[in-house]
């Protein structure tokens, strides 16, 4: 890791919830490093390694009331730290220091409202809550605590969590029922920094501090030989080589693949950019054929996605021998993608769609990886390359997939698809653009539907495509709900489609939050 050395570090154990990235979060979003391990990976030899200030134990969906359900290392509590349990981290702090957790009480999911109980301290985390008589929280839970263990005592209730909150203050231990970490617990972003203040974080986590550190890691891990990275054009990839530039300059070599599958006009801004103002030595390889040929047919959403990643990894092979001395490939894998690929439990996880850039790379390949941004999330990315002085039109791009066009194309891949909706997304963008939405949108795009559907253009019948409008707010990407168009926005916008498109004769928009839906549609 490149910050936990020189940073003080919160620990996050994960128990398998669904938002424990959202934790880190809003600690990175409070200055404070913190790393997410799952939970059979952290053992007594770990916490001696890393050291950490303080402890959160996460949510999850298991029972502690089951014989072969999750705990924590013991160690955990004899540290002398800072420890904070989450709803399921809650029932394991307190079933392990000798309290009682129950089943078969009503379960308690949704908005909630918990009411002060006991005597509050203004050194707790739980100082300037209840202003307002009680706190609105979002609870998750089947199991709760029926019986506190000694030395913790009774700070908030609910209905139905009678130990909402609890504290042991002589020990520094802390625990809610309830989730802090999302957005629908108004004042859980408070109760987290109250936690890292009681801790002792300095909050020096910031984007300079990363940078400098980043650079001196990549000069230590790469020495003299040369790296090539794998350029997508996308934010991500940008940043990571701006970055690894200015740490080696010359011995970095970007291989920008144009796989066939980017936006209108996406290859050419790529190539001007990084060649004309950037001086990146950049290798622009226009491998459209091969990757469209294979795809050809192919209309399994994952197998599309393994097969770019395959031909990336070809690709990139072929280019390294070609540069005499490359040692390392550079990636801009984020820390979401890092959590996403990896099982919380060990064993196989329930895949949700897979990431080309994480893993799999095969040994054959002979490179080593950098991946300067792997503790990142997408904002701190943004504020990265802010530091780095890229301009914040780039900056402030939608996030753009990987697999590009390939997983907005549902069903199979041709080139006539994919020239109609590169058209069609372009009118969308520019569209959001004229009406000066495109900065409070997450990220929007077209899809081409896998259907053909009857229409009528003038006097003539027609039989074209019909496509979908996909416009979402989110914070990080986890979650995500559409953005409320005006019904003339969305006439004016099919109109348009359906008029400068060839093709296209019936557009739709996607009302799908996340979840059940995904953002991208495969």
């Amino acid at each position: 890791m490149i910050a936990s050395d020189s940073h003080d570090l919160c620990l996050v154990i994960d128990f398998g919830s669904q938002v424990t990235q959202l934790i880190a979060r809003r600690l990175r979003e409070a200055s404070v490093f913190c790393e997410i391990r799952p939970y059979q990976s952290v053992d007594d030899a770990l916490l001696d390694d890393l050291r950490p200030k303080a402890v959160i134990l996460s949510g999850g969906p298991a029972s502690v009331r089951d014989a072969e359900s999750p705990r924590a290392p013991q160690k955990v509590f004899e540290l002398g730290v800072p420890v904070l349990g989450i709803c399921y981290g809650q029932q394991v702090m307190i079933e392990q220091l000798g309290g009682r957790v129950e089943g078969g009480h009503h379960r308690e999911f949704g908005r909630a409202f918990v009411e002060p109980a006991g005597a509050h301290r203004e050194d707790s985390i739980f100082a300037g809550l209840f202003g307002t008589g009680r706190e609105e929280v979002w609870m998750s839970h089947g199991d709760r605590v029926t019986d506190l263990a000694p030395g913790f005592e009774i700070l908030g209730k609910s209905p139905n969590a009678p130990y909402a909150m609890i504290a042991d203050y002589d020990r520094n231990f802390f625990a809610v029922q309830f989730h802090p970490e999302v957005h629908h617990t108004p004042n859980g972003r408070k109760l987290l920094e109250n936690f890292t203040r009681l801790a002792g974080f300095k909050g020096d986590w910031t984007m300079g501090a990363y940078r400098e550190e980043a650079i001196a890691k990549i000069r230590e891990q790469v020495g003299d030989a040369k790296v090539i990275c794998g350029l997508s054009g996308g934010v991500d990839s940008s940043v990571a080589a701006v970055l690894i530039h200015e740490a080696i300059g010359d011995q970095l070599t970007c291989v920008f693949v144009d796989h066939g599958l980017l936006r209108l006009g996406e290859a050419e801004e790529v190539v001007t950019m990084f060649r004309d103002h950037y001086n990146i030595p950049l290798v622009h390889a226009d491998e459209s054929e091969l990757f469209l040929g294979e795809l050809d047919g192919v209309s399994d959403p994952e197998e599309k996605r393994k097969t770019i990643g395959r031909l990336f990894i070809d690709v990139f092979q072929k280019h390294a021998d070609e540069i005499d001395g490359a040692k390392f490939l550079a990636q801009g894998t984020l820390y979401p993608d890092v959590i996403e690929s990896v099982s919380f439990s060990g064993g196989p996880s329930v895949t949700i769609k897979s990431h080309h850039n994480v893993g799999g790379l095969p040994e054959k390949m002979g490179l080593k990886l950098v991946e300067p941004l792997r503790e990142l999330f997408k904002d701190e990315v943004r504020a990265l390359g802010r530091e780095l002085g890229l301009p914040q039109s780039f900056i402030g791009r939608h996030p753009f997939p990987g697999p590009g066009l390939a997983i907005r194309c549902p069903g199979e891949i041709t080139r006539e698809k994919l020239e109609i909706l590169r058209q069609a997304d372009a009118v969308f963008i520019d569209q959001i653009r004229r009406h000066g939405l495109y900065d409070d949108i997450w990220q929007a795009f077209v899809a081409i539907l896998p259907v053909r559907t009857v229409g009528v253009m003038g006097d003539g019948r027609s039989y074209d495509f019909a496509c979908a409008l996909r416009a979402v707010t989110s914070v990080d990407g986890m979650t995500a709900d559409y953005y409320p168009f005006t019904h003339e926005f969305l006439g004016e916008t099919a109109t348009r489609i359906i008029n400068e498109v060839n093709g296209i004769n019936r557009v739709t928009y996607d009302v799908t939050s996340k979840p059940p839906g995904t953002i991208e549609w495969e």
